[in-house]
């Protein structure tokens, strides 16, 4: 019940009517009131107070005899808060407008003149049910799995998604190894969030974005007065991730001035903030990311071989995109379904086979981070029911990329398994058998199937 709640339930009355407005203000005792007089001034409280309860007359200005407007304002309200509850209070001849606005999605209905005690049964049930709903979202979010925003059905990073969930609990330092756009930021959540320092704070810090010259401040802080400018003292991120995840993107780039700093602060466990003289004890779990090759950084003196060791004690190499078969296309699909849904595209806006195949036969250079960008471009930019290979800026697939025949595949993959035996064994049908696992009647077969008896 309202009443019993923490906080006061949010209750908007859209009522174009004084004396009705003031009469439902004190039907809903306990509740927190907000009151709008029109579409505009609804959607303004709507936008600003996001209450969880709405009465809404379907008569509003300009032309309260008429529905339409009414009607506009609950698709608008449910449009941005769809878990808001809308209970529609109308006139005794509008019943037809009452049900179509029940079957856009209002909770409830109530017919004037207003009895005080049943519309007050009607929204003290409408917030029962909000809060219920609420909880579920709470409990559906709390269960759900911290990979879950890694899309995919590959061998390969299945294998990853299980060594990350092994290595969670530990507190070992690891390093992503991957390609930009391959989901390294997501994977380093996903091991904050399996691990114990999940209910504290994942600070994130890409090395190449930020300045050398302020890196260092950045990672370490400083104390008022270290350098000119520094007027207050400001907290590093290593001491924001004190207890929690401190995730460094492209350490490949870090500066060896601050290689050196950072080595220290894995051994010790203590910072120094700039200008100051006093070691501060950090908690934290480091993990680091980069798309670079450390070794061939280390053989060229840009990198420190001891620091590597120290931030690699578990090392991770995520494959790229181009590598993890059938994941293409189960990206593009849920992409295509996100976009769609932030641009409030028509539910039928599919792919065409075309652009699929398209999507399978790219490379894919930029990854996961590409694909997103020309699938967004393409939802915003489409204007029929199919996506094309065109709108995607792809090229259009080749004969031979739109083969998916089982039979062909299997009698490609047979052939060059004859043909690489024959050759092998000089020729040797006996032994070209025995290579394959066949009788020779089989291999003869095969040879004449594929015109190889020559």
């Amino acid at each position: 019940m309202a009443s019993s709640a923490k906080k006061p339930v949010k209750l908007l009355i859209v009522e174009d009517d004084s004396g009705l407005q003031s009469q439902l203000r004190w039907c809903f005792d306990g509740y927190e009131i907000l009151e709008a007089q029109d579409r505009a001034s609804a959607m303004s409280q709507v936008r600003r107070h996001r209450p969880q309860l709405v009465t809404l007359d379907l008569g509003l200005p300009p032309d309260p005899a008429n529905a339409t407007e009414g009607i506009a304002l609950l698709e608008e309200i449910l449009a941005f808060a769809p878990e808001t509850k809308i209970i529609v209070v109308t006139g005794n001849d509008d019943r037809a407008n009452a049900l179509q606005a029940v079957a856009l999605g209002a909770y409830d209905y109530y017919i004037k003149p207003v009895d005080a005690d049943a519309l007050r049964l009607i929204t003290d049930r409408a917030a029962q049910l909000f809060e219920l709903e609420a909880e579920n979202r709470k409990l559906a979010h709390q269960s759900a799995s911290p990979l879950q925003g890694l899309i995919t059905a590959a061998p390969s990073m299945l294998k990853i998604c299980r060594m990350i969930e092994r290595v969670a609990p530990s507190d070992a330092t690891v390093l992503l190894l991957g390609e930009s756009g391959t989901g390294k930021e997501v994977l380093a959540r996903g091991l904050h969030q399996l691990s114990p320092r999940a209910k504290e704070p994942f600070v994130a810090l890409n090395c190449a974005a930020i300045p050398e010259n302020l890196l260092e401040s950045e990672l370490f802080g400083y104390e008022k007065g270290a350098f000119t400018g520094a007027t207050r003292q400001s907290i590093g991120k290593i001491e924001h991730a004190d207890k929690g995840t401190l995730f460094l993107d492209e350490i490949g780039d870090l500066p060896m001035s601050l290689q050196a700093k950072l080595l220290r602060f894995l051994q010790e466990r203590v910072v120094e903030r700039l200008g100051g003289r006093t070691e501060i004890p950090v908690d934290i779990r480091v993990v680091g990311a980069t798309n670079q090759h450390l070794h061939e950084l280390i053989e060229a003196g840009n990198f420190r071989e001891d620091l590597y060791y120290r931030i690699s004690e578990i090392s991770i190499e995520i494959p790229p995109l181009r590598e993890r078969q059938g994941d293409p296309s189960l990206l593009a699909h849920a992409l295509l379904e996100r976009f769609r849904q932030d641009q409030r595209k028509t539910s039928r806006l599919g792919f065409s086979g075309e652009a699929l195949r398209a999507i399978e036969a790219y490379q894919w250079p930029g990854n996961v981070r590409e694909m997103e960008n020309l699938i967004r471009r393409a939802v915003i930019m489409a204007d029929g029911p199919h996506i094309q290979a065109d709108d995607l800026g792809l090229p259009a697939p080749t004969e031979q990329d739109e083969r998916i025949s089982l039979r062909e595949v299997r009698d490609t993959a047979e052939q060059e398994a004859v043909i690489k035996a024959m050759s092998r064994c000089n020729g040797n049908i006996a032994q070209a058998a025995d290579l394959l696992g066949i009788t020779r009647p089989t291999l003869y077969n095969l040879l004449d199937k594929y015109g190889l008896r020559e």
